[in-house]
């Protein structure tokens, strides 16, 4: 069919040129049509949002004055230092799918580097008996193979946020976000969390973590924690998790209350199998362990139509011996096997071979069976004791006061971009932000996507040139070949446009195949005309004997500088005529 269709477009390209001719001064001398203009971007544009709230960051103009590179350096193994976070740090537009204009967000720029980057709240942010939302939108326009697209909400102290000592060292109350690398996909929640007793810090980690949603389209991650210890994760506004605090948390908030006594031990003569073999039973005199699991089918019998003297595999009768084979230094040319065509309809082929069965006879290894342990006392456990370490917190909802937030990260992509980031009390707020941030720009980013999607076959929905000019081409050649193929000057008169494009084509396609063709022809090959005598000359008898001839600058035929006669690989007697 692909052939028929080339086919048919070369002729319609023929007559269109032969039908269309005569028109082709008058098309030139037309007036052009003017030229299009530029398509509209009808995206709205971006507003800064008139809400209000312990930390707010929609990263407009003066950014830079709120946030700070990292210029934390670590101890090598020599006892040196090094600049860690080398990633660098953008605020711009995003490239892929983007939303409103002149939304600008914070973007990673760098691949297989560790970023460090802060901003401090104007207050530290206390949470006590209050609700927690931590909002914030993440675009992944490269994807996200290995690295993380998390945040931290630092812990205030009392010399303060020092920004450019930010690091993986730096103490938080609060990291929530996405990680993926290798098997791990998820939405991390962890809680540092402190030891009333001891003053040390312990990470609490949720259980069952949700997965991270992996989109180059803008995704809304948002942490909500209430005084009552519940909390609940959401993902593009819908809920991915919820639970509390107290019980869905490794290691828990609150240690418990006893723990076995360390300095129990189990007696030696405690008997914790509950079942022992009966030490009365034996062996019956007919029980053959040696007896093998599988036998001969002595009543098998070799099937119908078995063709015994044919073998499975025959020389290929249409395979060739090479022509360059050599039996003298290759060895005898064997052809290649193929299945021998005369079993395919057989039974089989070949000796028969009586087939196995299973051994009534076979029992296996003997085992006396087993009774009830008369000494069994039940599985041991130590003691109970008070824990001396227990603590009971009953509000691990009301975290450390937070001094900032900070993106502390490593990745293998770049361009992953933070944008919107809400921090405060109010459920109310952060979803009317995310509403006139979020899902304002996701509706346009969807529409982008779109967009970019393959058009399937079976689409003939009309579209304008401007709108898609490779599938406008398309449908117009399609419908000038459904009419070609019934009456092609109708087709050539419907149209005409299509046609004179096609003979075009044509025109061009054909002068270039005769260009190609003259290029390629062999050249005439001159004779050379220093060689006047078919009689041996000296270079000739040299060349003979695979010897390199030297010119010693007299007049001769040996015009080279060096000539050398290939020796074949395997010489041959000459015939002496």
């Amino acid at each position: 069919m692909k052939s028929a269709r080339i086919f048919a477009l070369l002729i319609a390209s023929t007559l269109a040129a032969c039908v269309c001719g005569e028109d082709a001064y008058s098309a030139e001398s037309s007036s052009s049509s003017p030229s299009p203009s530029p398509i509209e971007d009808n995206r709205p544009e971006f507003k800064p949002t008139e809400l209000e709230a312990p930390f707010l960051e929609q990263f407009t103009n003066d950014w830079s004055t709120r946030w700070s590179s990292s210029e934390a350096t670590k101890v090598t193994n020599d006892g040196g230092e090094t600049f860690s976070y080398v990633g660098k740090w953008e605020v711009e537009e995003p490239t892929v799918y983007p939303g409103l204009k002149g939304d600008k967000g914070l973007v990673v720029k760098t691949v297989a580097a560790h970023h460090a980057i802060s901003a401090r709240f104007k207050t530290p942010l206390d949470n006590t008996n209050k609700a927690l939302i931590v909002q914030y939108e993440v675009k992944l326009q490269n994807g996200l193979e290995c690295g993380g697209a998390y945040l931290k909400l630092l812990t205030e102290s009392d010399k303060g946020i020092q920004a450019v000592e930010f690091s993986d060292k730096t103490p938080y109350t609060i990291m929530f976000g996405p990680d993926r690398c290798g098997s791990t996909n998820k939405v991390h929640f962890i809680v540092r969390h402190k030891n009333p007793l001891t003053g040390d810090y312990e990470e609490k980690h949720l259980s069952g973590a949700p997965s991270a949603k992996i989109s180059k389209i803008s995704t809304l991650y948002t942490l909500i924690v209430n005084p009552d210890n519940t909390f609940e994760i959401k993902v593009n506004n819908e809920t991915t998790k919820s639970g509390n605090l107290l019980t869905d948390f490794k290691p828990p908030f609150n240690p418990p209350k006893e723990i076995d006594d360390p300095k129990e031990t189990k007696p030696t003569d405690w008997v914790d199998n509950p079942k022992i073999p009966d030490p009365d039973a034996k062996k019956p005199d007919d029980w053959d362990e040696d007896a093998p699991v599988d036998i001969l089918d002595e009543d098998a019998l070799q099937p119908e139509g078995w063709l015994t003297e044919e073998p499975l595999n025959v020389p290929d009768p249409e395979a060739k011996k090479p022509e360059d084979w050599d039996d003298e230094e290759d060895g005898d040319w064997v052809p290649p096997s193929i299945p021998n065509p005369k079993c395919e309809d057989a039974p089989g082929c070949g000796e028969w071979k009586r087939p196995m069965k299973r051994n009534p006879n076979y029992k296996g290894k003997w085992y006396p069976t087993e009774i009830d342990n008369p000494l069994y006392k039940g599985p041991w456990a130590p003691s109970k004791i008070p824990n001396p370490d227990f603590y009971e917190d009953l509000t691990p909802s009301n975290f450390e006061k937070i001094g900032a937030v900070g993106f502390e990260l490593w990745t293998m992509q770049n361009d992953i971009l933070f944008d919107n980031i809400y921090i405060g009390h109010s459920v109310e707020d952060a979803q009317k932000f995310a509403e006139e941030t979020w899902g304002v720009k996701k509706k346009i980013e969807e529409e982008a996507e779109k967009k970019e999607q393959p058009i399937p076959e079976d689409d003939d929905t009309p579209v304008s040139l401007w709108e898609d000019p490779v599938k406008f081409l398309q449908q117009h050649v399609n419908e000038f070949l459904a009419i070609f193929f019934e009456n092609p000057l109708e087709a050539i008169k419907t149209k005409p446009e299509v046609a004179g494009g096609l003979a075009t084509v044509a025109i061009i396609f054909f002068s270039l195949l005769g260009l190609l063709f003259g290029l390629i022809s062999p050249a005439k090959k001159i004779s050379a005309p220093h060689k006047k005598t078919d009689a041996p000359t000296p270079d000739d008898k040299g060349a003979d004997k695979g010897e390199s001839v030297k010119d010693d600058g007299s007049e001769g035929d040996n015009e080279a500088e060096t000539v050398t006669k290939r020796v074949a690989k395997k010489s041959k007697t000459p015939r002496i005529e």
